[in-house]
């Protein structure tokens, strides 16, 4: 995992020497074969829910389309949901021992889709309209407060259960944290004291996106009877990844080919997002030339140029990398099942790439 990101294709001078082809093909099957153990957990648990909440949580994993005709949608990856159960074979017990924390965790992440996805006023989420918009406001956040107590729930129900809610109260009280900091940065000047720095980001980032990551592999090892040590050490893991994801997602936000990222090219630019990329440049002597072209929101092309010629994409990438190496080191310090660990590596390799 010392290579990033071949798929970001753009910007192949800055990564090493791909890895093969066939760590990717691994973590496919890895995610489809944690995806085969926890649908029918995951299918019985939002099968508990109101009949209108549970066709909504439905149609938020893909299941369905609106009015509950059967969908072939994509419902995501299932990549927490995957994390949870290689957290629990990593400690040594069967998968199986991770489904509860699996569904957990998939159950919070989609509550977050939906209510951030309102809060950023974002109406497509997976080429189809998001919930709010296929429902309505009210009953998408009706939807998201019954997945997130749904998802205390199926914890509760667990030896050991309040253990195990702990740890997931924790990761959502950071979820929340960063997602309050990610909507404040967007208030925040360009420029200026008040400009938010590259370090806000990563904290930002961490909370956001890696405090869920990391709960997942966690919770899984929790329930798989995990040593304490080995438990922090995925869980540590898991938030370095999430950083590392992040940025990489905000280098395809500018320089991704759009076949592989599914957004327009410079989207990241045209909708004046403060991506880690952009926030190096804007420390940078280019700063306010860079401010103005942002804040006007014309000649993405030429912006682009001034963020690369500032630094702001190598800087970002040699960032990942250190986080992805703060990822090894984390894995390396505990003893994990073989198996497991490798299948671990491999899907946060693949989660880095992001060849698809």
């Amino acid at each position: 995992m010392t290579a990033l990101p071949m798929a970001v294709r753009a910007t192949q001078q800055d990564t090493a020497t791909p890895a093969p082809a066939t760590r990717s093909a691994d973590a496919h099957q890895v995610l489809e074969r944690c995806r085969a153990l926890v649908r029918p957990a995951l299918t019985e648990a939002v099968g508990r829910l109101h009949p209108w909440v549970g066709e909504m949580a439905a149609y938020s994993f893909g299941w369905c389309e609106v009015g509950g005709a059967p969908a072939v949608a994509s419902g995501g990856k299932g990549v927490r949901q995957a994390l949870a159960v290689l957290g629990a074979e990593a400690a040594g017990a069967p998968g199986r021992s991770g489904v509860a924390a699996a569904v957990a965790v998939e159950l919070v992440h989609t509550f977050s889709l939906l209510h951030d996805d309102i809060m950023d006023g974002d109406a497509d989420r997976r080429r189809r309209p998001a919930v709010w918009k296929a429902y309505g406001t009210g009953p998408a956040v009706l939807a998201g407060d019954a997945l997130f107590a749904l998802a205390v729930e199926t914890l509760a129900a667990q030896p050991g259960g309040a253990g195990a809610v702990r740890t997931l109260s924790g990761a959502l009280g950071d979820l929340v944290r960063g997602q309050a900091d990610d909507l404040l940065f967007a208030e925040r000047p360009w420029t200026g004291p008040r400009r938010v720095r590259p370090d806000e980001y990563r904290t930002m980032a961490e909370h956001k996106t890696g405090a869920l990551l990391g709960c997942a592999a966690a919770l899984g090892a929790v329930l798989g009877g995990a040593a304490p040590e080995t438990v922090t050490a995925l869980d540590r893991a898991g938030r370095h990844l999430g950083i590392a994801f992040q940025i990489v997602d905000d280098v395809l936000g500018i320089w991704g080919d759009p076949r592989v990222t599914g957004k327009p090219v410079h989207g990241d630019l045209r909708e004046r997002k403060k991506t880690f990329p952009v926030l190096v440049a804007l420390g940078s002597p280019s700063g306010g030339r860079l401010a103005a072209l942002l804040e006007s929101g014309e000649e993405p092309d030429a912006a682009a140029a001034l963020i690369e010629d500032a630094g702001g994409r190598s800087t970002a990438l040699a960032e990942a990398r250190r986080h992805i190496a703060a990822v090894e080191t984390a894995l390396a310090g505990v003893p994990l099942a073989a198996r497991a660990a490798g299948e671990l590596r491999s899907l946060l390799d693949f989660l880095v790439r992001r060849d698809v």
